[in-house]
């Protein structure tokens, strides 16, 4: 079992290479959960897992919930970010250049209201430092796998509303 990194101020020279999983808070992610608690005994870099209310793990340290400081420092120090398709995730590991595995839920599985999440994995996939898992088992492959940083540059149409925006403005 990895060493307790919960409290700590972990970075990347001080915790090694960390893999962080985060689920959300609204709902259980179990079949998530389980596939990367039997990983953690098969790598050997440390999983740090925020569960929701999916209950304990074994191989691998985990805590329910926590404060939004405390997840932008897990996302901050992980080398990988494996996680629910949840937009505000997938916006942080943006803002903070880190690699991201996305594991939509599914909502035949009863892991959610509707399928929103296969909708955004959809439309993730393909995106640089993105990674879609549609399978809980595709994990595995992504976690050795060099997966560039996302470009956290604004898009093309993006920039080009900010200036349709300040043209109007100066007008």
């Amino acid at each position: 079992m990895a060493a307790s990194l919960r409290g700590k101020r972990c970075n990347l020279r001080g915790c090694g290479a960390l893999i962080f999983v985060t689920v959300g808070t609204q709902l259980p992610f179990p079949r998530l959960i389980s596939q990367m608690d039997s990983l953690a005994d098969r790598t050997d870099e440390p999983i740090l897992a925020q569960t929701g209310v999916a209950g304990s793990t074994v191989a691998m340290e985990s805590f329910p919930t926590c404060t939004a400081p405390e997840m932008e420092h897990f996302c901050d120090a992980a080398r990988l970010i494996v996680a629910h398709a949840g937009i505000g995730t997938v916006l942080m590991a943006r803002r903070l250049g880190k690699p991201l595995v996305v594991v939509p839920r599914s909502h035949e599985l009863g892991e959610h209201r509707n399928n929103h999440q296969i909708a955004t994995a959809r439309s993730l996939a393909g995106r640089p430092g993105i990674r879609v898992a549609w399978d809980v088992a595709d994990v595995e492959a992504f976690l050795s796998e060099d997966i560039e940083p996302p470009n956290a540059a604004p898009s093309d149409s993006y920039a080009s509303l900010l200036a349709t925006l300040r043209d109007f403005a100066a007008a």
